[in-house]
């Protein structure tokens, strides 16, 4: 344990965030997607929600506000009724801990998982949400 290190950033996440350069990105997966199959790395996260993961995360880490869209969100397919009520969750978190970041991109779904493939790392997580994947593009610590 360290102080004002969020206790559920794992050593080998924290890592991971510390290694990640500009313009590097990361995934936070849901409990449905195919995170080990898609993951460069894999960071373990199971039984912790993507929101919480999100606030320790971005309490940490840059988004990257030199990017059109420095966070992303799979899409709903068209055609499915989900309404993912998680994404006001997220939006209320970044503009918490990093106002400047601007509206989220929606990525198709089969083009979010050909992005996460080339992500730095993919977080498995326990979420339940449906559509809860989020990519963040890493930025700079601002002097």
């Amino acid at each position: 344990m360290l102080k004002g290190i969020p206790a559920i950033i794992s050593p080998e996440l924290m890592k991971i965030l510390m290694e990640m350069g500009h313009g590097d990105e990361i995934v936070l997966a849901d409990g449905n997607f195919p995170a080990a199959s898609c993951a460069q790395r894999l960071v373990r996260a199971d039984g912790h929600g993507v929101p919480a993961l999100l606030a320790a995360i971005l309490s940490l880490f840059p988004l990257d506000t030199y990017a059109e869209h420095s966070v992303g969100l799979m899409a709903v397919v068209p055609g499915d009724p989900v309404k993912p009520v998680i994404w006001d969750e997220y939006k209320r978190l970044t503009d918490i801990y990093e106002p400047e970041a601007g509206k989220f991109e929606l990525i198709e779904r089969f083009a979010f998982y050909e992005r996460a493939k080339q992500a730095y790392a993919i977080v498995a997580t326990g979420e339940t949400a449906q559509y809860a994947n989020i990519i963040l593009k890493k930025g700079v610590i601002k002097p």
